[in-house]
């Protein structure tokens, strides 16, 4: 199939089910032009990508500061400028600071969501009310049509009604899945976040390990 094709089949669908169907193909594209650009924009902010980052915890609970900060410079992910941020100012008033840039980087993170989520729920709601409408026209037309009822003409009207309802659900399923995997994957950058300011606020202190290794 070209382009040209898609675009009359569009068009076609757009004819049969009126401007409601026209409204959710628009609702459509743009909710594939927000998922195209949070795909674009987890991979510019790194979310998940936090192997560095554990590894900058791991030497900072060694005790090895300078490992702890090459390894969080090397590290792609949003996130990984928190850890000089709580080694220079390891105060509890920085911690207050640290927590609000971790909970303003997530919020970057979860930009977009509001609108799928909207998108989710308002597609099948239009695509239903463009079916009752059609309803409604298929049943003015049979009252109109007395005793000279034609079944197949009343019958083309009721799929045709029909056809938002599919066309909503067609767009809210991919938008809901979506918008799943989206929350999933910012949901756990902000665990992490929240573990990550803890362990380097109450690091592992190496003495009690060296006592332990010393008294076995």
């Amino acid at each position: 199939m070209n382009f040209g094709e898609a675009i009359a089949i569009l068009r076609d669908l757009v004819s049969l089910g009126g401007p409601v169907v026209g409204l959710l193909l628009a609702m459509s594209i743009l909710a594939l032009a927000v998922i195209l650009w949070k795909l674009g924009s987890g991979l510019r902010l790194g979310l998940g990508r936090h192997a560095s980052l554990e590894r900058a915890l791991a030497a900072w609970d060694a005790g090895d500061e300078v490992a702890a900060r090459q390894a969080a410079a090397s590290s792609r992910s949003h996130l990984a400028d928190l850890i000089p941020l709580a080694l220079d100012a390891p105060d509890p008033q920085a911690v207050q600071r640290i927590e609000a840039e971790a909970s303003e980087r997530i919020a970057a993170a979860e930009r977009g969501h509001r609108l799928l989520d909207s998108i989710a729920q308002i597609a099948p709601l239009l695509g239903l009310f463009g079916t009752v409408l059609g309803m409604i026209d298929a049943f003015q037309a049979l009252q109109s049509a007395g005793s000279s009822v034609d079944p197949s003409v009343l019958a083309g009207g009721i799929w045709v009604a029909l056809l938002t309802t599919a066309v909503g659900l067609g767009v809210a399923m991919p938008t809901s899945l979506a918008l799943t995997w989206f929350e999933s994957r910012t949901d756990a950058d902000r665990v992490f976040a929240e573990t990550m300011v803890q362990r380097l606020v109450h690091p592992r202190p190496p003495q009690t390990v060296a006592v332990a290794q010393a008294v076995s």
